[in-house]
């Protein structure tokens, strides 16, 4: 098997899709497989999945203010679990081609494999639910027409991601391509980096 054959964009999608919709998977905190690579990628589309619902919850008007800040702090809560978890899917995959030699002239990618996952997760949630507004028989033709062709953009913008991560890990494996691990530092998040927590203690 080649370094990078199981996470190719075609499984990665089609494990997104399984669990696009599945709320008890997410809530399980179910991993995928035992490989690394696999185990991140899981977690992340498990907080892609919570992400989605909590901020629908949070638009709503009919609830008090308090259950709007739950929503809030748990949004906060898995972005931050997310993005760790891009963190891991990174390094995963770049301690397989660890002993790859770079090439002089290699393209140096400013998305890592990570980021580009953690999108392609996102966008299996866009495409479900945009999916969803096109089969609804309590709206509009008009809000169908649109949404079909928002579905179409899509799933288009979808396949030109999943290529372009399938390149990516290609000429990585090669040494012809590379991507390094910045870290997010969500200063937002720190108590020792938040002026707002810091400043009270």
């Amino acid at each position: 098997m080649r370094l990078f054959d199981d996470v190719e964009s075609a499984a990665v999608c089609a494990f997104h899709d399984k669990h696009v919709a599945d709320k008890q998977w997410a809530h399980a905190n179910a991993h995928a497989r035992s490989e690394a690579a696999w185990t991140w990628i899981a977690a992340n589309h498990r907080f892609n999945v919570l992400l989605w619902d909590e901020e629908d919850q949070a638009r709503r008007t009919d609830v008090e203010a308090q259950a709007i800040a739950d929503n809030k702090r748990a949004i906060d809560r898995f972005n931050q679990q997310r993005n760790d978890a891009i963190e891991k899917i990174d390094e995963a995959l770049l301690a397989r081609i660890a002993n790859v030699a770079i090439a002089p002239d290699a393209w140096h990618n400013s998305e890592t494999a990570g980021a580009i996952i953690d999108r392609l997760s996102i966008l299996s949630l866009k495409v479900f639910h945009m999916d969803a507004q096109t089969r609804r028989a309590d709206a509009p033709s008009r809000h169908i027409v649109e949404c079909t062709d928002k579905l179409r953009r899509l799933e288009q913008q979808r396949a030109d991601l999943a290529r372009c991560l399938d390149t990516l890990l290609t000429l990585a494996a090669e040494g012809r391509a590379f991507w390094r691990v910045y870290r997010q530092f969500k200063m937002y998040n720190s108590p020792d980096l938040n002026p707002y927590l810091y400043a009270k203690r």
